[in-house]
């Protein structure tokens, strides 16, 4: 596809003169002054660097800000890990897993933090090949190194490349993580700007052993298990550990990978204007769209792998009984494998800058599913379409009006009637007063294919669910004059599918995939406020979540994160610092459990977590295009034992984290 591009492409190849060079206007040759251009001297302008999402003329740059740069990206704003970097993640703000998807899908999202998806990747056009490095390091092995670079090959062509690596040990046994993730994408915009193409190319893989937790809370209360390595675990096995090709790692992993392949393009036909510079060397072209045909190709698949390598037949009681041998093992693999293919016209009023769009299309989908447990596989192919529509108007300025709605509705195929509906405005104030902005969403899918069928060589088990509907009415008011963000959500949940045990405790033994008997009704309303006091600064962000009848689902009633930080310029500003405390807390509840078998977190109701105010300390600072944090994080364990938020998994040991931000602009 980029070599067709580059094929397709105007090759323009000529060296700018030096007018105030003699020798160079004598040995000068004659130049043809209709080969007019407008790429010429591109190269030669200031950096500018910006980036955007498909398809949209609001343009961000990339963020540099020093306030908060010690905050871990994976677990904002409120997502939890079993106690490592890299481990499954669970949020404790409420949010359904299957919000957003229709239609058929695989169902495993604990490592969604970790991975780059194909279609929320960021867009870039920069004037200066752009690299930015980033790395952080903590105790126990810990790294995290995330590459980015982005350059334009023309003014209207631009190629990213991503890499990430995460990788930790931790602090207690057999929890090790090892997560690789990579992504291409390119966006690119003929000189008559009639064509269009964004697209990308996205791979994921997360690695995690499983220890199954911890054998019980009173153990981190012990003196002999300061060293929480030598805490006992659930799903040690001493005989597997102790092998010299083993050393740390479990016996147990669970394996998750995924790509996509995204096209994404359109041809636009609209009024043209260009205009031309002062010697008419150049020119540039300014096209109003009116009309256009996009279509849309993605191709993508998810494998998930469960392998026991070295079973016990305790750990396996509740569903089966069974001796194994020394070369037995229990395996499980689930893969989906999908085609979506979309056409769609779309018509536009207005300027071009921020054109009212409709569009309305249908798409065919093919999606694969099949369990391989070894001595055999059960698949399962199905063939979707859809229609799907979209109104929209972008907020470009502060006092403009934006609003979007668009909606998708399954007409064929085993996920007949799932249908999704979308729709939001918002309204600027002014700098002053700030935007506001309203909305809803309306949503039928069918159940996760995970959650159907569950098997390995040993033992299998399939559920019939019914499709989940989803009821989404949000609000929010934002203001950066005053540091202000108010939101409100609420959800409708009907026929909600979740995970319960089947003793109704929190072992890891048989999982049930049930559904919501009623309809149940959650609540949430955040705050952010930032408030600034000269060099210092109190940034506050809480939020508050009610559940209303009876549901089975268990979040904190009262959420909390404050940071108290002295910011300030020294060395005749040639150092910015931001330094300070940050304060992390939430009310009682009954946590969800994690099962390693089934990879997911699920509802119980006999542990609840009770948590004393995590603490940490940061010293921020930046010289130029570096920044630097250093961080002492879980400080509260010296006065107290670990949290634990998760039944058995608890959080890790005071630790020193330090990591940078390097951009380079050549």
């Amino acid at each position: 596809m980029l070599l067709s591009l580059a094929i397709s492409l105007p090759a323009v190849a000529q060296m700018p003169i030096n007018p105030s060079d003699p020798v160079t206007l004598q040995n000068a040759p004659q130049r043809d002054t209709t080969n007019r251009t407008n790429t010429k001297h591109w190269r030669d302008e200031p950096v500018r660097i910006f980036y955007k999402r498909a398809f949209s003329n609001i343009q961000l740059t990339p963020d540099t800000a020093l306030h908060n740069f010690q905050r871990r990206p994976f677990v904002q704003n409120w997502y939890r890990d079993i106690g490592n970097l890299g481990t499954p993640q669970n949020n404790q703000l409420f949010l359904p897993e299957n919000l957003g998807n229709t239609g058929l899908s695989l169902g495993y999202h604990v490592f969604d933090k970790y991975r780059f998806k194909a279609d929320s990747l960021l867009y870039y056009n920069t004037t200066r090949p752009y690299t930015v490095f980033d790395y952080q390091l903590g105790s126990k092995l810990e790294q995290t190194l995330r590459l980015l670079h982005t350059q334009n090959i023309t003014p209207d062509w631009n190629v990213a490349v991503q890499y990430q690596k995460i990788v930790s040990q931790g602090f207690y046994k057999l929890q090790r993580t090892n997560h690789d993730a990579g992504a291409l994408s390119t966006n690119y915009k003929s000189a008559n700007q009639h064509y269009e193409l964004y697209a990308a190319i996205v791979y994921n893989k997360e690695q995690s052993d499983e220890n199954g937790g911890i054998l019980g809370d009173s153990l981190l209360d012990e003196s002999k298990y300061n060293d929480r390595l030598t805490i006992p675990v659930a799903l040690d096995n001493p005989y597997y550990n102790a092998s010299s090709s083993a050393g740390r790692r479990s016996a147990i992993t669970n394996v998750d990978r995924d790509f996509n392949i995204l096209l994404n393009h359109q041809y636009i036909i609209g009024s043209r204007d260009t205009s031309y510079n002062w010697d008419s060397t150049q020119f540039s072209v300014t096209l109003v769209p009116r009309f256009s045909i996009r279509h849309r190709l993605e191709l993508g698949g998810e494998k998930h792998t469960f392998k026991d390598v070295a079973p016990d037949s305790s750990y396996y009681a509740s569903f089966f009984q069974r001796s194994f041998g020394s070369s037995d093992s229990v395996f499980t693999q689930q893969n989906w494998l999908w085609v979506d293919n979309q056409f769609s016209l779309h018509g536009f009023l207005g300027k071009k800058e921020s054109p009212f769009a409709v569009s309305a299309g249908i798409g065919n989908r093919v999606d694969n599913f099949y369990t391989d447990y070894i001595v055999g596989k059960e698949t399962n192919n199905n063939i979707t379409n859809y229609l799907c529509g979209n109104i929209s108007k972008e907020s470009i300025g502060e006092r403009a009006w934006g609003f979007s709605a668009n909606t998708k509705f399954v007409f064929s195929g085993p996920a007949v009637g799932d249908f999704l509906l979308n729709g939001q405005a918002s309204k600027g104030f002014g700098n002053r007063l700030g935007r506001i902005t309203v909305g809803a969403t309306q949503q039928l899918s069918a159940a996760p294919y995970a959650y159907t069928i569950f098997r390995n060589q040993y033992y299998s088990e399939t559920s019939h669910l019914s499709k989940e509907s989803i009821t989404l009415l949000f609000g929010k008011i934002s203001s950066a004059k005053y540091g202000l963000e108010l939101g409100f959500k609420n959800y409708v949940m009907g026929n909600y599918i979740y995970l319960q045990d089947s003793l109704g405790g929190v072992s890891d033994g048989r999982l049930k995939p049930l559904q919501a008997t009623s309809p149940f009704n959650l609540t949430q309303v955040s705050l952010h406020k930032v408030f600034h006091f000269g060099r210092v600064v109190l940034d506050n962000d809480l939020v508050y979540q009610q559940v209303a009848g009876a549901a089975p689902i268990s979040v904190p009633s009262l959420l909390g994160r404050n940071a108290l930080s002295f910011e300030s310029y020294l060395f005749r500003k040639a150092l910015k610092i931001a330094t300070g405390a940050e304060i992390r807390y939430y009310t009682s509840y009954q946590a969800n459990g994690y099962s390693p078998f089934y990879n997911r977190f699920y509802y119980q109701t006999a542990y609840s977590s009770k948590s004393k105010p995590e603490l940490n300390l940061f010293f921020n600072f930046k010289v130029k295009r570096f920044r630097a944090y250093l961080m002492a994080d879980q400080l509260q364990t010296l006065w107290w034992r670990n949290t634990v938020i998760h039944p058995n998994y608890p959080s890790p040991d005071l630790m020193i984290r330090f990591g940078f931000n390097w951009v380079m602009v050549n």
